[in-house]
């Protein structure tokens, strides 16, 4: 199933309007910002409080939020009066201006990712903000900007937990971000492009027929090992478990987010949320096959959602099934066994696309 997008969302909304030129595109582009950004925000309103803790709790035997409401799902405002009515606590010593703007940036990292990715059609419309031809070096710059965000937290905090931190923030990212982006470059070789459309496009022929029904060239078939790679990188990059050493509360008490509180902790526990669903969408884009599966074109936002949904389940199973790693034995993985991996990977893809072709 193609899912090369034939109008950008906000040029239907435009066009829905009736408005054309300049006046057009801004106001286009703003009304499709804010219906996908709040797409995204309401499944971190739904994971954080309520499906975190419901998934979990099925892994590890327990029972979680049964009682607030059917299913428990009261808990989600119930959990968003309790944290925006405490009080906002700024300590004595903080670096006040970029003690404020860190918390805010971190989720608005996330967010300005998901402007290229294509999240699929949904009836007419196709749910993608811009596609531009650098499209996957877009969102990683994008999503790095979360690093500068914790290193921000920790020394504007005034706290040496804090500041410890924010240090072992930038040296995860930095061990992991590279053998990430050097993954995601086998894709590119496989697709010939940066274009995020182009890439899911170049996953939609048949890779072989079985019992009648044909499976796609999903680049997590073609190559299960860079998806491995891919998906380790990325759990470590969002700091999920066995990778969530930043805030380590058995080490470092909370990290850099141990001196927020109120509004600012909603804002760092909404941005690690977005942050999950974003590098789900990523997954799902450069290996998954983005929005297609099977049905029609129309219903291919309803597979994506159902692939970095699938993705946040698999993050909930880590943090439930392994314990975390030793930030000195986090180092050595990521530089010593990631980084040698993921270029031995490249160049290994490298020569065999180049033999077929």
């Amino acid at each position: 199933m193609g899912t090369a997008p034939a109008q950008l969302f906000p040029e239907f909304i435009a066009e829905t309007l009736g408005i054309s030129g300049v006046p057009g595109q801004v106001v286009g582009a703003l009304i499709a910002a804010a219906v996908i950004g709040n797409i995204v925000l309401a499944f971190t309103g739904v994971a954080g409080p309520w499906a975190k803790r419901k998934i979990t709790a099925a892994f590890t035997d327990r029972i979680a939020v049964d009682r607030i409401g059917p299913f428990g799902l009261l808990i989600i405002p119930a959990a968003a009066v309790q944290l925006l009515a405490k009080e906002l606590i700024v300590p004595e010593g903080v670096d006040r201006p970029t003690w404020d703007i860190a918390p805010i940036l971190l989720p608005a990292s996330a967010l300005l990712g998901f402007a290229v990715i294509p999240m699929g059609h949904l009836g007419p419309v196709n749910l993608q903000l811009a596609d531009p031809e650098v499209g996957l070096a877009l969102v990683f710059a994008f999503a790095s900007i979360a690093s500068v965000s914790l290193v921000m937290a920790g020394y504007a905090s005034n706290n040496k937990y804090s500041m410890l931190g924010g240090l072992r923030a930038v040296a995860q990212n930095l061990a992991y971000e590279i053998p990430l982006i050097v993954t995601a470059m086998s894709v590119v070789i496989f697709a010939g492009t940066l274009q995020m459309s182009g890439i899911v496009e170049a996953q939609q022929d048949v890779l072989f027929t079985i019992a009648g029904f044909d499976i796609p060239t999903w680049y997590a078939l073609v190559n299960p090992f860079a998806f491995v790679l891919f998906l380790t990188a990325n759990m470590a990059e969002i700091g999920r478990n066995p990778f969530d050493i930043p805030e380590a509360p058995t080490e470092i008490v909370g990290g850099y987010q141990t001196e927020y509180s109120s509004a600012y902790f909603v804002l760092f526990y909404l941005g690690e949320f977005v942050h999950i669903f974003l590098g789900g969408a990523i997954l799902a884009v450069t290996f998954l096959g983005g929005a297609s599966g099977p049905g029609p074109e129309s219903i291919g936002f309803l597979w994506f959602v159902v692939k970095i949904w699938g993705f946040f389940l698999f993050t909930q199973w880590a943090r439930a099934a392994f314990p975390r790693v030793r930030i000195d034995q986090l180092i050595e993985i990521g530089w010593k066994g990631m980084l040698v991996l993921s270029f031995a990977n490249l160049v290994l893809t490298a020569v065999i696309v180049g033999v077929i072709v």
